[in-house]
């Protein structure tokens, strides 16, 4: 089953919900990264809340990710947007911790957390708005129910997963977001606190093969699927022109000093570890243009 998004809603409109299934895009990630298994998890991880986050944009609106808990891994950057592309990148993809103390990948530990975690949405407004809070757990699904409480006074169950097979490659990946809206009785909350509970962890779900909507059908009664996204994707905005303009803005000393030293420069973009490859005749070119 491909990667895709659901947006739906619960208890006659008193909860939102938010699902994705992005094991083809975490695998992606890791590829190109050449992530350890417990980078993968925290990029992976990072990787669907945003996707979830910009399920809540509209238009051409976007938000970038940024959680800088002071661990080994250093930060983890995560852009995505309200069309379901994604992409990101960890400081240190290399990585790599023994398991924690329940057997498990020690996210937290690579993480850290003695830090914060911000999360930036670009509204087509004069100014970006930017929303931050403590990290408080390093697994991540915490810090972002931790994060809507906090930053956008809305309850929240935040689930992120990302199972990585004894290859590397990721077996499973995907979440979930419940959102509690104004209205909800407190014998609904209970019950839904009760499913919460109760539910296996999302990649086990998923590994099983149940979709998305199953998966939410088990915690909310009479849910109703608002939109099905199938076209979310990792997407990077770099290509050879931008990365030329950036090089031209480097202004002609820096390329005088480039060639003087190199001969020729090689330039890689953090988000999709793309190289882009400049000789000593383009370098001169672009010198031309200045």
């Amino acid at each position: 089953m491909q990667d895709y998004l659901i947006r739906a809603t619960a208890y006659e409109g008193k909860v939102r919900a938010f699902a994705v299934k992005t094991t083809a895009i975490v695998e992606e990630l890791r590829r190109r990264h050449q992530t350890t298994p417990v980078c993968t998890a925290a990029l992976g991880r990072t990787a669907s809340a945003g996707l979830m986050l910009g399920a809540m944009l509209k238009g051409d609106e976007k938000l970038t990710v940024q959680i800088k808990g002071g661990g080994p891994i250093g930060q983890i950057v995560v852009d995505a947007d309200a069309h379901g592309r994604v992409r990101g990148y960890v400081d240190n993809p290399a990585v790599d911790l023994p398991l924690n103390v329940i057997g498990k990948l020690d996210v937290a530990g690579a993480v850290g957390t003695d830090g914060f975690l911000y999360i930036t949405k670009d509204l087509g407004l004069k100014e970006p708005y930017r929303g931050s809070i403590p990290i408080i757990s390093g697994e991540l699904g915490e810090d972002f129910t931790y994060y809507f409480a906090q930053s956008e006074q809305t309850p929240s169950a935040v689930a992120l997963g990302v199972l990585v097979d004894v290859d590397y490659t990721v077996k499973a990946a995907g979440g979930f977001i419940i959102q509690l809206m104004p209205g909800l009785s407190d014998d609904e909350i209970s019950q839904l606190e009760k499913e919460l509970g109760s539910l296996p962890p999302i990649t086990t779900l998923l590994e099983r093969g149940e979709s998305l909507e199953s998966i939410l059908s088990t915690l909310l009664p009479n849910v109703q699927v608002l939109e099905r996204k199938q076209d979310i994707r990792f997407e990077c905005k770099c290509s050879r022109d931008r990365v030329e303009q950036t090089l031209i803005s480097l202004g002609s000393e820096e390329i005088k000093s480039l060639l003087e030293e190199d001969g020729q420069a090689e330039v890689v973009c953090h988000f999709c570890n793309e190289a882009y490859q400049f000789s000593d005749q383009d370098l001169n070119d672009i010198l031309h243009k200045l």
